[in-house]
């Protein structure tokens, strides 16, 4: 109840008396407006109740009302009794809180006599400093606000059990259990170990499910004690203390001698250089519980004693993942494949790891295979060209090789060692660079590939022949060539179009041999042209890195070239023979040659031929029959001979001629009837087919007009031929 005074009659009290009825009137307000809001307080879940008068316990000096719950989101009912009537304006109110969720607000029952609501809590065992806090607002009358704190202590029963399947442990070799609890949750998890037990332990929370980590110190039959605490307490004696401490646990185990337990580390790959030997690797490495920070282990590549000094392990600190940060020196190369290595204290082995330590890379060689060649060291590669690269030298399957501006195929057939690797690169036919470097994690290894532009030989089809008429492919004159006109020039020319029309060749080297010869084979001149230079033109994509001084331009003529007899000024029969042939120095590969023959063709011989005709038969004009045989004339005749349309200054065996004949001019007989006579006769005559005949014996077939006897005539017979 709250008292209302009227100060207005101190006015006319003396001044003392009135300042302490003042003091004690105001004592008496503010301890009437302490008094407690709530009288009493039941809190109902599932179907047990509790009521603020008869279950409360102390906490830290503090009362608190006890609950029992089962789930951390339990639903309960509360009903609130006031210490006084409610005032009028002024009803009482629970205030919200983010450990519970009001499900149904205050409302007043009977009256005002008690209030109802509904809650539902938030995480029961994970919420600290439960409680309700109860207002009143302030009324029309002026009074202030008030409000009334109840704490709350929820409370679990809460069981831990340990079924080990196994009871066998090893000294300084860690093992994991499971832990079988109602309320995991419930249960109080550090990842601190305990230390001086025979078999420290830790308890730890994943993923929902309590694992017990145990670590054995002592030999034989040891017993283990867990002493487990929980987050929220249960009561004990009656129901009046507070305890979080749940019966011990205890299990008995058998400790045996250690095993070497295997340790992991985070990196794999460890290089010996001058850096890791003296300054240090930084290493993580799982802890292995007995190691000693501050202190210097020995890594060997044996179990026993005297082994080989691979490595030195300085600890660190620890980590908080249950790993330890160390310093690793290296002294000697180690494979994981060749052995485990051995951490020892005091040539002991107390632990087994492995990783591999190998040497710095390093590349000793580069080897290079074309397309159906064999490996050569010659390291020169050419554009559009798709090459095997082989690497040679120390830790290489650790290296990430990289080609400057090329492109690396992935290939089934790649070799890849710590000795030697094999990339298949292909070079792209625009590279502008004359020298494609290695890289190695973006460092220039001091090797590369020369970038060569391709020179090989093309087949001789872009060189023309000119020499009469249009432009021919030389590669299409094969043998000799049989001209019956007069040779004016003969003109090379190129089509530097078709050299890198398909396929890249780059520049071409020729040789030309000039040799001119007469009729007779018999040698005029001879010449020899060296590295002539045909560039692609234009039209390849390599023209610009072709550019050279060197390059031929314009047409070659062979009359410029030839000092003695130019090609017009040669004898019927003459041949002239052009070899035009790769510079096989140039090359790495045979070249081509091709060989043209020009022969200056002759259809018909004139010349002035003397025979000897004998035993002619003659026929005049007028009479019936032949004369007898006659005796040596001589004929002296202006002949036509014909050779043969397909065959090098070959005649046919049969000549036409005209001129004088002497009738038998060397018959020296005195006879009368001997006839004498110089005729103008036109013959035909038949040779021997034989060419390398001296004496031969013709046949004549003619007519002609005697001069003497002044009559046609006929005649026909042999003659004798002198071939000088």
């Amino acid at each position: 109840m709250i008292a209302v005074l009227n100060f207005s009659g101190f006015r006319r009290l003396p001044g003392a008396w009135g300042l302490a009825l003042l003091l004690l009137l105001y004592g008496l307000t503010a301890q009437a407006q302490q008094l407690p809001l709530v009288r009493e307080l039941s809190l109902r879940t599932d179907t047990t109740r509790y009521s603020l008068s008869r279950n409360t316990v102390t906490v830290q000096g503090e009362p608190h009302l006890y609950f029992t719950y089962r789930q951390d989101d339990e639903t309960a009912e509360l009903l609130v009794y006031p210490e006084a009537a409610p005032r009028p304006g002024a009803p009482l109110r629970l205030q919200r809180s983010a450990d519970f969720v009001l499900l149904d607000s205050l409302t007043a029952a009977e009256g005002g006599q008690y209030y109802r609501a509904k809650l539902r809590f938030r995480d029961l065992t994970g919420t600290r400093y439960l409680r309700l806090t109860f207002q009143q607002s302030a009324d029309t009358v002026g009074r202030p606000v008030r409000t009334h704190t109840i704490n709350l202590l929820p409370t679990t029963r809460t069981t831990l059990e340990f079924r080990p399947g196994d009871t066998e442990l090893f000294v300084g070799e860690e093992k994991v259990f499971d832990l079988i609890s109602n309320n995991a949750k419930n249960i109080r998890v550090s990842p601190e170990w305990t230390r001086g037990q025979d078999i420290d332990y830790r308890i730890e929370q994943e993923k929902g499910v309590l694992r017990l980590h145990v670590l054995p110190n002592a030999l034989g039959t040891r017993q283990l004690t867990l002493r487990p605490q929980t987050e929220r307490p249960f009561l004990t004696d009656n129901n009046r203390r507070v305890t979080y401490s749940l019966p011990p646990v205890r299990q008995e185990f058998t400790v045996k001698a250690s095993r070497l337990r295997f340790l992991s580390v985070d990196k794999k790959e460890i290089t010996l250089d001058e850096a890791s030997r003296r300054r240090g690797v930084e290493l993580i490495l799982d802890n292995g519980r007995t190691f000693d920070l501050k202190r210097t282990y020995r890594i060997e590549d044996q179990e026993e004693a005297g082994g080989s000094l691979i490595a030195e392990l300085f600890t660190r600190q620890y980590l908080t993942n249950d790993r330890v940060l160390c310093w690793l020196r290296v002294y000697n190369t180690h494979r994981q494949t060749e052995s485990y290595l051995y951490i020892k204290e005091n040539d002991q082995a107390k632990y087994v790891t492995n990783f591999n330590i190998s040497p710095k890379t390093a590349i000793s060689a580069v080897s290079v295979r074309h397309r159906g060649g064999d490996w050569t060291t010659n390291t020169n590669v050419n554009p559009g060209e798709t090459v095997d690269v082989r690497l040679e030298g120390e830790s290489l399957t650790r290296a990430r090789f990289h080609f400057e501006d090329v492109q690396v195929i992935p290939s089934d057939s790649s070799i890849r060692s710590d000795a030697a690797v094999v990339y298949r690169v292909q070079v792209p036919v625009t590279i502008d660079k004359k020298r494609i470097t290695i890289f190695n994690a973006g460092q220039p290894t001091g090797y590369g590939l020369s970038v060569r532009e391709f020179q090989r030989p093309h087949p001789l089809d872009f060189v023309g022949v000119t020499f009469g008429e249009a432009p021919r492919p030389l590669t299409r004159l094969n043998g000799p060539v049989l001209y019956n006109r007069t040779i004016s020039d003969v003109v090379f020319s190129f089509n530097a179009g078709a050299i890198d029309s398909e396929q890249l060749y780059g520049k071409q080297y020729l040789t030309f041999d000039i040799r001119t010869q007469n009729a007779k084979g018999e040698l005029i001149e001879l010449r020899t042209i060296d590295n002539v230079v045909v560039c692609p033109d234009g039209n390849s994509v390599r023209a610009s890195f072709y550019q050279d001084k060197q390059c031929q331009v314009g047409n070659i003529s062979l009359n410029s070239l030839l000092n003695y007899r130019k090609t017009y000024d040669l004898d019927d029969w003459s041949t002239i023979i052009v070899t035009i042939r790769h510079t096989q120095s140039q090359y790495q590969e045979p070249g081509f040659s091709q060989k043209l023959e020009l022969v200056l063709q002759r259809r018909v011989k004139f010349d002035i031929d003397i025979s000897f005709p004998g035993g002619l038969l003659t026929k005049y004009k007028g009479e019936s029959s032949f004369t007898s045989f006659g005796g040596i004339s001589l004929a002296t005749l202006a002949q036509l001979s014909f050779y043969h349309p397909t065959k090098i200054n070959k005649l046919r065996p049969y000549k036409v001629g005209a001129g004088f004949v002497a009738l038998n001019a060397f018959n020296l007989s005195q006879d009368p009837d001997i006839k004498r006579d110089l005729g103008i006769v036109v013959l035909g005559s038949v040779y021997p087919t034989r060419s390398d005949a001296k004496l031969t014996f013709p046949l004549y077939l003619g007519g002609g007009y005697l001069m003497n006897k002044r009559s046609l005539f006929f005649l026909f017979g042999p003659g004798i031929g002198i071939r000088l």
